[in-house]
């Protein structure tokens, strides 16, 4: 029997970034790498792997079957993000199974451990890739064609990773055998620390959604172009950015963010032709978020006017407002003796799920409070008290309680 932490240790070497960190993608090789462990712990406790239309893994403990009790999370990262980010909901799943088999644990439901592809979005862009495909709530030829950094589409990634791509899309089969779903994950905050508690739950997440911004100007020599003469996109394109904190420090609770912008050619003496900019923007709700990025493209659009270039506007991934079923959740927190409830700024697989079937997420206290870097963390005997809290939750919800 291994516990969450000797489980995370044991992929502790894999995917790590020079820069700090870890960069491990959708279908790359740091991913292929953690999917091939993930399927060999499985296998040595029984469960029986395989891989959907999607390249979303499920791990089954007897035989699949309709309203079966569905937990884990993923294991890619953002580039450069923390050790726990997706991986700690994982290996817990696995030591939850340890645990309700060292307790005798008999089932009443099928139960099994899923990991969803790119959830991130840090190869091809769009987040919770695997989850959106299952559901159906992305269009499949569209998602082909999404492409990573060295111009490598999806449907290519997943071919060489065994994945047929011409069978993509949504799977009514496969979801329609997830009574319910639980996720656990490390807690992005300090909602927990506050609150002196180990382990929490999820009440909502925040409506979110990326865009990218487009702007064109004129490439030229940064030496020989007079300024008077420029049509420089980097101008708007720095506009924005001053611009997206401004329109979120207007909305209560709003947050936007740029976290990556892409010049081309990409010269130090060139005036770039074109600036590629990705804008993620959050709040309380479908209207606030809304709110708050038109407020910023009407910003980046007078920044481009001003300076003779035009911005193209693309809405990349959207997902509103999820409320957790606040049953389940009600339910959950008595099962592991009233564990506070929170709300998270962060999007989860399980958020794209709660649309289509019950779903629930626990949190594991992060003593930094810092996810998507290196930072983030959460203690030993936390990691171990949230697998433990699993295991009770899993065997409330597919059986008799251990």
């Amino acid at each position: 029997m291994s516990g969450a932490t000797s489980l995370l240790d044991a992929i502790a070497g894999v995917g790590t970034d020079r820069r700090g960190g870890y960069s491990r993608h959708g279908f790359d090789r740091a991913e292929a790498e953690l999917r091939e462990w993930f399927t060999a712990e499985a296998t040595a406790r029984g469960l029986d792997v395989h891989t959907d239309r999607n390249g979303n893994l499920w791990a089954w403990w007897g035989e699949p079957g309709p309203d079966a009790v569905v937990t884990g999370s993923h294991l890619d990262s953002v580039p450069g993000g923390g050790a726990f980010d997706g991986p700690l909901g994982v290996a817990s799943a696995l030591a939850a199974v340890d645990l309700l088999r060292a307790e005798g644990f008999t089932r009443s439901r099928p139960l099994a451990v899923a990991v969803f592809a790119e959830e991130e979005g840090g190869r091809f862009g769009v987040p919770c890739l695997g989850s959106r495909l299952l559901a159906g709530t992305l269009d499949t030829d569209t998602a082909r064609t999404l492409r990573d950094t060295d111009g490598v589409t999806l449907a290519e990634a997943v071919r060489a990773r065994g994945v047929a791509p011409e069978h993509l899309g949504p799977d009514p089969e496969t979801l329609g055998r997830i009574g319910c779903f639980v996720e656990l994950h490390v807690e992005q905050g300090r909602g927990l620390v506050d609150l002196g508690r180990p382990v929490g739950l999820a009440s909502s997440i925040l409506a979110h959604g990326r865009w990218r911004l487009s702007f064109s100007g004129e490439g030229n020599h940064a030496g020989a172009t007079a300024l008077a003469d420029r049509r420089d996109p980097m101008l708007p394109a720095a506009s924005l950015v001053l611009a997206a904190r401004r329109a979120a420090a207007s909305v209560p609770g709003a947050r936007a963010t740029v976290g990556r912008l892409v010049p081309t050619p990409g010269g130090t003496n060139v005036i770039p032709s074109t600036v590629d900019v990705w804008l993620d923007a959050r709040a309380s709700g479908d209207g606030e978020t809304r709110h708050v990025v038109a407020e910023i493209t009407e910003a980046a659009r007078e920044a481009a006017e001003a300076e003779g270039c035009t911005v193209a506007v693309r809405e990349e991934s959207y997902t509103g407002t999820v409320t957790f079923d606040s049953a389940l959740r009600d339910e959950l927190a008595g099962v592991l003796g009233g564990a506070p409830a929170l709300a998270t700024g962060a999007g989860h697989d399980a958020g794209v799920l709660a649309h289509h079937v019950p779903t629930a997420m626990l949190f594991v206290r992060n003593p930094t409070g810092v996810s998507h870097a290196p930072a983030e963390h959460a203690e030993a005997d936390d990691c171990e008290a949230g697998a433990a809290a699993l295991a009770r939750v899993l065997a409330h919800l597919a059986g008799v309680p251990c």
